[in-house]
């Protein structure tokens, strides 16, 4: 890597972290933790990259970025932030930072994007974006989080929100579906026009589908849970597809269930399928974005708060429960189950005792998506190994199957508890409760590959 990099952050940590990498990796670096000092080297016409945070002392990096872009076009600028919300991914791409990190950030991961930022020619003189600023629209969703999965989801819906490709929004019931429509559609150009969502009723006339178009004008229609409709309205959808031209609505389509299996079976239509999927954007669950339940139970007690309810918070050993807890109904679980606490809690410190006793009778078990509406695992596997055995057309599979199952299992497990811990073998083995050397072995024998990932706070 081969480069002036001008690193912009209050975090001294942070400042010497990088400074170190990226001296190591052979780039030259100026250091500040001054966003006027940081203008002052850019207008100067130092620097190949700026990688800067958002929030400094005599600043906002985002902000800043418009001058940057006037004073150097094609200067490229690496946004981190600590605000861990769908809000600062936007606002980066609408102010066109080449590219966006959350904190805590992956170092290697960071030092990639810093090379490619620095190989790639950028536009010489980028058009001035007439588009009404995010920062000028209420932040009002709940979409929170700082985990890998949603901040990759952040990314993915600031790239597609101006295009005009489809987009299939899938995930558990209660993950946020069609909230996440709902961003795609109000910091998108087409935010002043309408946005229709359609249910099976205006379906079910011939009449119906000319109404939605006509409702919607240029804006977005949104077809939520569209794995539910029959075929009738299936159809109906495939005709209005056909009639549109080049100034119709934006499609968008949310679904729980797994389309891929329903297009299998018979139960959804082809051509839809792949009318609808320009863009597939995956809802992470609750239970696979664990350390964003902090965060998100913070939101919900302020907006709590705000709507003139009790102010409450979790207490230690109570915010450990919830976080261990499956949370099968997602963030909408979550919420409900908090405004009850809210209520029923007689202390502004919220209990574990008073956590057990809201969730006591409620599921603990995940679904899986895709597998049916409330499938438990079991069923699932045994789907699984009937159709296996299916397949061999009445004939025994060959022997060793216990193994070959057990090895099929074991392998993604591990990856995946690996992947969580961040490649850490002693946390890893403790996730799982089996010793350390014995997850050593299953390492090796299925051969499975481990990245230790450093992350930085």
């Amino acid at each position: 890597m081969d480069g002036t990099i001008l690193v912009a952050d209050d975090d001294r940590t942070i400042r010497t972290v990088l400074t170190q990498a990226l001296t190591r990796a052979g780039c030259k670096v100026h250091a500040t933790s001054s966003l006027v000092t940081l203008m002052r080297w850019v207008e100067e016409g130092k620097g190949d990259l700026v990688i800067s945070d958002v929030m400094m002392p005599d600043g906002n990096g985002l902000e800043a970025l418009p001058k940057i872009a006037k004073v150097r076009p094609g200067l490229p600028v690496i946004v981190i932030s600590a605000q861990n919300t769908i809000m600062t991914a936007i606002q980066a791409a609408e102010a066109e930072a080449f590219d966006y990190l959350p904190k805590p950030f992956d170092l290697p991961d960071l030092m990639k994007r810093a090379a490619k930022a620095l190989e790639v020619k950028r536009r010489a003189n980028p058009a001035p974006s007439t588009a009404k600023a995010p920062s000028e629209i209420q932040e009002d969703l709940p979409l929170v989080g700082r985990t890998p999965a949603m901040q990759t989801l952040y990314r993915l819906v600031a790239r597609v929100m101006n295009t005009d490709l489809p987009v299939l929004i899938t995930g558990e019931s209660g993950t946020g579906k069609s909230l996440i429509a709902r961003a795609i559609h109000d910091f998108s150009d087409r935010r002043s026009l309408p946005l229709v969502v359609v249910t099976a009723t205006e379906l079910a006339t011939m009449e119906g589908p000319a109404a939605v178009i006509s409702r919607a004008k240029n804006g977005s229609i949104l077809f939520d849970e569209v794995g539910d409709l029959d075929e009738e309205a299936q159809a109906r959808i495939v005709r209005m597809l056909d009639s549109f031209t080049d100034h119709s609505p934006r499609i968008m389509a949310t679904s729980q269930a797994d389309l891929s299996a329903k297009m299998e079976s018979g139960a959804f239509r082809q051509d839809l399928f792949y009318r609808l999927g320009g863009v597939t954007l995956s809802v992470p669950s609750l239970r696979e974005r664990v350390d964003d339940i902090p965060l998100l139970a913070e939101y919900f007690f302020g907006k709590a708060d705000r709507d003139g309810m009790a102010l409450r918070r979790f207490t230690a050993e109570a915010t450990e429960l919830v976080r261990a807890y499956s949370w099968p109904g997602n963030v909408r679980q979550l919420e409900n189950t908090i405004r009850r606490l809210i209520v029923t809690a007689p202390e502004e410190e919220i209990t574990r005792a008073e956590v057990e006793l809201v969730l006591g009778n409620q599921p603990a078990i995940e679904p899986l998506q895709g597998g049916g509406d409330g499938e438990k695992l079991a069923a699932s596997v045994n789907k699984h190994l009937r159709r296996y055995f299916d397949l061999h057309g009445g004939v025994l599979p060959p022997p060793g199957l216990y193994q070959r199952i057990l090895k099929e299992v074991e392998g993604p497990l591990i990856e995946i508890a690996l992947d969580a811990v961040g490649g850490n073998q002693a946390k890893c083995a403790d996730l799982l409760g089996i010793n350390r050397n014995t997850l050593r072995k299953k390492i090796n024998d299925l051969d499975i590959q481990v990245t230790r990932r450093r992350k930085l706070m």
